[in-house]
């Protein structure tokens, strides 16, 4: 009878703490200092109509990703996209070479198309394919499509570092924010995939990706009656406040202050003379 092979000896446990002992060459390692000028990562959103695609159309030298029609009253470069391979397609290739902003309107929309596109290649656990998401199980869909999501945004990456800026329009919607100190509220928030749970938030990795996100509003006036109404004007807000989700990371400029709200009328591109340093 054959004796059992013993077990394979244990290899030592490595020590996190040890230095490592592969030969580096610390010229890989520069250190700088300063400010950097490099292409710029912006979500823009507000509510349909508002003019979110006209603002985008000032940034500087732009071409638009058109996924709902939504230039079709601008005189701008366009490429009209249909479906989610297409965008991605259209994103590596050279054919937005030239451009020095890529807009794609809108980023509410490819969520859309990243979920089909989700029901058509991911099947399920057991190996078939299904016909909406919850189908996938309990919470399982919208995590397929948050990690879909993900490739358009390495898409976007790669824009950038290309040398060009990339501006997301989004719808808005409003949503609950939970208040550990006190009652919950409301705000408005990029329209994007985002489970109260937290997990496979869409919104929460856009605006983490950002480096400015743009809150685009009409601006409500009070009347005697203690009532608010559209007073027709609009206003480009960069700062977060209870009522919203905005931030900016600073002006092109060190000699440049972004207001926390700036007024827009259309055709004014002062804020991308602000952000990117440049516009149309």
């Amino acid at each position: 009878m054959n004796k059992p092979l013993p077990p394979p000896p244990r290899s030592k446990p490595v020590n996190a703490a040890q230095p490592v002992k592969a030969p580096v060459n610390p010229d890989r390692f520069a250190i700088t200092s300063g400010r950097i000028t490099s292409p710029q990562r912006v979500v823009v959103y507000g509510t349909g109509g508002i003019g979110k695609s006209s603002l985008a159309a000032l940034a500087p030298n732009p071409i638009f990703l058109d996924l709902e029609s939504g230039t079709e009253e601008l005189d701008v470069p366009r490429i009209s996209i249909q479906s989610w391979t297409d965008l991605r397609v259209c994103l590596q290739s050279s054919k937005l070479d030239g451009y020095g902003s890529i807009v794609i309107d809108g980023g509410t929309k490819a969520e859309e198309l990243a979920a089909e596109w989700t029901l058509q290649t991911v099947p399920h656990d057991k190996g078939h394919h299904i016909d909406r998401l919850e189908d996938y199980g309990y919470g399982k869909g919208l995590n397929h499509v948050y990690e879909t999501y993900l490739l358009l945004m390495q898409e976007m990456d790669s824009q950038i570092r290309r040398g060009r800026n990339v501006v997301l329009i989004c719808h808005d919607c409003i949503n609950e924010v939970p208040n550990p100190v006190g009652e919950n509220y409301i705000r408005y928030e990029p329209h994007l995939q985002s489970p109260k749970s937290g997990k496979a938030s869409i919104r929460n990795r856009v605006v983490q990706w950002a480096a400015h996100v743009l809150f685009l509003s009409y601006d409500v006036a009070a009347t005697k009656a203690g009532k608010g109404v559209g007073s027709g004007t609009r206003t480009i807000y960069t700062q977060e406040m209870p009522s919203h989700i905005a931030k900016t990371h600073g002006a092109a400029s060190k000699d440049v202050e972004v207001p926390w709200a700036l007024p827009y009328e259309k055709g004014d591109g002062a804020i991308w003379q602000m952000l990117l340093g440049g516009a149309k």
